[in-house]
């Protein structure tokens, strides 16, 4: 009998309900725990609140004798909080978050002690970056980075612990970090975005860019998790034949939820209203265990804080309650996967959704605009937008009938697809008084009226209009959204530098009106950016043949994908955006091959292990076992054996088939990885991983799983399907 998975199984089942009862409102909880402008009135002095404020708005610089204001202020409400230490809190390029602790606690020269924090703490701390990923922006002997306060984003207190979030840059000066890009790319959206909407709205001063993530995820409890060697290593399940029962029912999906899992998502929710998360939608998925949770959109720097921040609370709640929250984009097998959907849109400061139409014609004229000005960037950019999702994990879920293809394209519907039809026979030049009323009444003006009904019904598409907001549905259910949000934003704001100064040269040369010179535009932009336009079955053979037709990428895998950022395309959007720097664009190249090549060789190392220390043992003892038995009805009946023993002659024959063949396929995938190891070249490594290493993880499997169901459930040594997904 295999011990662990047996003990696992029972102490799962035995597990008693976690139950939660939440006093009070949530309304009244919203922020206690965040460093508002509620509490910055209550902490700091008006010159201090003033000058936040201007930091936050317009990205002024804070003075030292401000920041040591609004330092004293914040510490003052920690210690009230019950807060004994801070911590930048920050986004190295591993793709999670970082945090070093200091004590405020201090002793002075007499002996004495206090709580200090100044503004120094506050604004700037330099943390040891030698073993953060660093693409070779840095070397050994420059290896301190510095973080650097982001007031952008609200400090916060968790586990007793005031976080500060903060960029992290190199002692040379580039981000080291996924945030510093992200904020440049909203600086540069924002006053590119400000400049359009100024045709429609002179009142505007301000756009922010605005992101509602959706989180799936899966839960299993924690002594099961524990119990599968590659859960815990990978993330994922290497190994494991197919429950008889998977989703096929769609029993699952908006079911009741568990109550383990309820009472976790109660304790969850609880403290993310107090962190300023604010969580609305939970519900199962469609997978047997998968589930989802959704929050109020919000800006979208504040957004990706608050995304990272779930995900590091998710797993310490789900400890107390003795379950294991699962972000891998893939972990089992056969039933779906897990995405992060990037809800994104643009918002004045006057409070208008730039990408929802309006109430006359002009409000849907500027609506247009930032429309199909999305449209024309991402069918531009559409390579580069796929390589801002890829990565080791992701590469199992997309294109796998239950996700996005690989190929980018865009779902709008029909009913504004004979819009854009209608907008693309828009005379040249100067438009006839007729023609002006026929696009202002029946074409511009029925916008609203044809989207009442106009909801996105094709749920695989890459990136829909799904009303009032694009949705960027690649995004990997553990991507840290600061990558596809840098990447997306970066190229709206360069799209519309683009189209200002086309409209507005026609205006200055062409002598046509403001409306005129939109039109003109945007009638060009729909004709050349028609191919990345798609409606229909993103999985279609037809498809991949038609988007290859219409020279659209399709690169499946993350070293494919990857090449992208380095082309000189790529080099002049961000260089010319203020973005990245090629050297920074660089080291992000490296840094992501390199962790592609770890993450696939981690999980060879893992196949290595479950092989020859889990599965190959298992199917020696029952193949012993079959020997023993065969062996005593041929002593018992002689000669006449063989046809009382049919059936256990024929496992042992196929069991022994597949551990050749299981020891073979691993020996040599052992082999391909010791041939990779040796390229100097890192993308050549990783194309070889990838082409050379990682085919061999789905024959291991196979010949694994087909194990499974020939040997005796008590000696099997892994946790099954049915026990992972199940076990409620």
């Amino acid at each position: 009998m295999s011990i662990v998975r047996f003990n696992a199984v029972r102490e799962s089942l035995s597990r008693e309900n976690f139950v939660i009862n939440e006093k009070g409102s949530r309304s009244k909880k919203f922020g206690n725990h965040v460093f508002n402008e509620e509490r910055m009135l209550q902490f700091l002095t008006k010159d201090a609140l003033a000058t936040v404020k201007e930091a936050i708005f317009s990205g002024a610089k804070i003075d030292r004798k401000i920041a040591d204001q609004v330092a004293e202020g914040i510490k003052s409400w920690a210690i009230t909080m019950g807060a004994t230490h801070y911590t930048h809190w920050f986004q190295p390029l591993t793709g999670t978050t970082a945090e070093k602790h200091d004590a405020f606690f201090d002793v002075l020269s007499d002996g004495r002690a206090l709580e200090k924090f100044g503004g120094g703490q506050l604004v700037q701390q330099e943390p040891d970056a030698s073993s953060f990923p660093s693409g070779g922006i840095r070397n050994t002997f420059e290896a301190r980075g510095y973080t650097a306060w982001d007031p952008t984003s609200a400090a916060f207190i968790y586990d007793k612990t005031l976080c500060i979030p903060t960029i992290f840059v190199s002692y040379t000066g580039e981000a080291l970090d996924n945030k510093a890009p992200l904020l440049r790319a909203l600086s540069a959206v924002d006053e590119a975005a400000t400049a359009v909407a100024k045709y429609f709205d002179k009142n505007v001063t301000k756009v922010n860019a605005t992101l509602g993530w959706e989180q799936e995820y899966f839960v299993i409890d924690k002594s099961l998790a524990y119990s599968r060697p590659d859960i815990v290593l990978t993330g994922r399940t290497l190994v494991g034949h197919h429950a008889a029962k998977g989703q096929q029912l769609d029993d699952h999906y908006f079911g009741v939820i568990p109550s383990r899992v309820l009472n976790f998502m109660k304790e969850l929710e609880v403290e993310c209203i107090k962190l300023g998360i604010p969580v609305k939608t939970r519900h199962n998925e469609v997978a047997p265990n998968q589930f989802e949770l959704a929050p109020v959109f919000e800006e979208a720097n504040l957004a990706v804080d608050h995304n990272l921040l779930l995900m590091d609370v998710m797993d310490k709640i789900a400890d107390k309650h003795n379950l294991k929250v699962l972000f891998h984009e893939k972990p089992f097998a056969h039933i779906n996967g897990s995405g992060k959907h990037n809800n994104w849109s643009l918002a004045t400061d006057t409070g208008t959704n730039l990408l929802s139409p309006g109430s006359t014609p002009m409000k849907n004229l500027q609506f247009l605009t930032f429309f199909i000005n999305t449209i024309k960037a991402v069918d531009t950019y559409e390579e580069l937008l796929r390589s801002s999702i890829a990565s080791a994990s992701n590469d199992h879920r997309l294109g796998a009938n239950e996700a996005p293809p690989a190929i980018f394209s865009i779902f709008i519907g029909t009913q504004l697809s004979s819009v854009l039809d209608e907008l693309e026979g828009v005379s040249k030049g100067k438009l006839s008084p007729e023609e002006k009323t026929e696009l202002k009444l029946n074409v511009v003006g029925k916008i609203p009226e044809i989207l009442l009904d106009n909801t996105d019904r094709n749920r695989t598409s890459p990136f829909a209009f799904t009303g009032n907001k694009f949705e960027m549905r690649g995004v990997g259910s553990k991507t840290n959204c600061s990558k596809p949000m840098t990447v997306l934003n970066t190229i709206v704001a360069k799209q519309l530098i683009d189209f200002k100064k086309e409209v507005d040269e026609l205006i200055d040369d062409k002598n046509l009106k403001k409306d005129e010179a939109v039109f003109n535009i945007l009638r060009e932009y729909i004709k050349t950016s028609k191919r990345i336009r798609f409606d229909g079955d993103g999985y279609s053979k037809e498809w991949e043949k038609e988007a290859k037709k219409r020279k659209l990428s399709n690169n499946k895998t993350t070293p494919e994908a990857l090449k992208v950022l380095t082309s000189k395309q790529s080099l002049d959007l961000f260089k010319s955006m203020n973005v990245m720097s090629e050297v920074e664009v660089s080291a992000r190249q490296e840094i992501e091959l390199e962790s592609y090549i770890m993450h696939v060789q981690i999980e060879g190392r893992v196949f290595n292990e479950l092989v020859y220390s889990h599965i190959v043992p298992a199917a020696l003892a029952y193949q012993n076992k079959l020997l023993k038995t065969v062996l005593g009805l041929k002593e018992i009946y002689g000669n006449n054996y063989k046809s009382m023993a049919a059936a256990q002659l024929t496992i042992l024959e196929q069991i022994a088939e597949h551990i050749n063949e299981i020891k073979t396929k691993t020996d040599t995938m052992t082999q391909a990885r010791r041939d990779a190891n040796n390229l100097k070249d890192l993308s050549k490594k990783a194309f070889a991983y990838c082409d050379n290493v990682k085919p061999y993880f789905d024959e291991i499997r196979y010949h694994s799983d087909k194990l499974e169901q020939l040997i005796e459930n008590e000696l099997w040594p892994l946790t099954k399907y049915r026990e992972l997904l199940f076990t409620k």
